[in-house]
């Protein structure tokens, strides 16, 4: 899985936001959905390399297309 570099929780809730997520909790995670996939996003920043990558394909992106979302 390529790297993706570390951005805050704020960022990931914005991008996944304009692709249609919505937040469906908060807590120490945010918890987003689009309707079919649910992705869990911890709230520290900035977010781990590894574990953002796992994100973007929890979402159902490439790094790439999330690279051009930010």
């Amino acid at each position: 899985m390529p790297k993706l570099p570390g951005i805050g929780h704020q960022a990931a809730i914005r991008v996944l936001a304009a692709a249609g997520f919505l937040v469906v909790r908060e807590g120490k995670h945010t918890l987003m959905s689009n309707g079919i996939r649910l992705v869990v996003i911890p709230r520290h920043d900035p977010i781990n390399a590894f574990t953002m990558g796992r994100i973007v394909q929890d979402a159902g992106f490439t790094v790439e297309e999330f690279k051009r979302m930010l």
